[in-house]
C-alpha cells in the first residue's frame, strides 16, 4: 500500500531523514515513534506530496509519487498534527468542499457526513463556522474529511491530540475497521500505551534514520514498548 525506499530529505546541512525504507501492507495499523525533531513530521509530508525530496522513492498503490502525485493523492487522507482547516466555512461547507475535490456523490456524501458526524457526535455543530471550534472538535473535523473518500491509505500525525477519552476510542475503533476492509494506516504517536495496543507494525526513528522497525512482538520482545524506546533512545546512532 506505501513503499517508501531509501527516502532522503535535507534542510540545507541538516539531514532530516537518512535513506529511510518502510513498507506498510493492506490492512496494517503501522505506527510511526520518535521524539520531537526526529523526522516523523518530514516523512509524513513527504509520503503525502507536500514536501520534495531528495533522494529515494514513494510508491502509493502501486503509483510512484513522482510520476503520477494526482494518483496517489486520490487514493489517500492526510491529518496533519494541526488541522489547518478553512475557518471561514461551517463545517458543513468544509466537508461538502472535501467531497468535491474527491469526486463523491451527492447521494453518497449525504450518507457519509450523516454516518461519521452522528459517530463522532458532531452532526449539531455543522452548521457552525470552524472558527468557533474547539481543537477538539477541529480535529473531529479532519477526521470525517479523511475518511469522506473511502481512502485506501490514511497517514496521521499525532491524531489523538485534543481528542477527549471517548472521541480517542471512537478513532481507535475506526482506524482498525478501516484495516479490516483492506486499507492501511501509517500514524505518528508519542502515546506509546496506544501505540502498543492498537498497531499491527512500529518503527522506531532517530534523527533521521531507522534504529527498529517490525510487528510489535519483534520491536517490543518480552519488554513494554516503552522501555525498548527509552534504550533504543538512549544508544548513539
Amino acid at each position: 500500500m506505501l513503499n517508501i525506499e531509501h527516502l532522503t530529505k535535507r534542510y540545507g546541512d541538516k539531514l532530516a531523514v537518512d535513506d529511510l525504507s518502510l513498507h506498510i501492507a493492506p490492512g496494517e495499523i503501522y505506527g510511526f515513534i520518535g521524539h520531537n525533531g526526529a523526522g516523523k513530521t518530514t516523512t509524513l509530508k513527504a509520503a503525502v506530496g507536500i514536501l520534495q525530496f531528495d533522494s529515494g522513492s514513494i510508491r502509493i498503490h502501486g503509483r510512484d509519487l513522482k510520476q503520477d502525485p494526482i494518483g496517489c493523492k486520490a487514493e489517500l487522507a492526510y491529518i496533519p498534527d494541526n488541522p489547518d482547516l478553512y475557518e471561514f466555512m461551517t463545517g458543513i461547507k468544509y466537508l461538502n468542499f472535501i467531497a468535491d475535490v474527491f469526486g463523491v456523490s451527492a447521494e453518497e456524501r449525504r450518507a457519509r457526513i450523516r454516518e461519521l458526524a452522528d459517530r463522532l457526535e458532531l452532526t449539531a455543530d455543522l452548521a457552525q463556522p470552524i472558527s468557533a471550534y474547539s481543537h477538539g472538535m477541529k480535529q473531529k473535523l479532519a477526521v470525517i474529511a479523511a475518511w469522506l473518500h473511502r481512502p485506501k491509505l490514511i497517514l496521521m500525525d499525532e491524531p489523538f491530540v485534543g481528542l477527549d477519552p471517548k472521541a480517542s476510542h471512537l478513532l481507535k475503533q475506526m482506524m482498525r475497521e478501516h484495516c479490516d476492509r483492506g486499507g492501511a494506516i501509517f500514524f505518528s504517536t508519542h502515546v506509546l500505551e496506544v501505540a502498543e495496543k492498537l498497531c499491527d507494525k512500529v518503527a522506531i526513528i532517530k534523527q533521521g534514520r531507522l534504529i527498529r522497525s517490525g510487528t510489535m512482538e519483534e520491536v517490543r520482545g518480552d519488554d513494554s514498548l516503552e522501555e525498548v524506546f527509552l534504550e533504543l533512545e538512549g544508544e548513539s546512532c
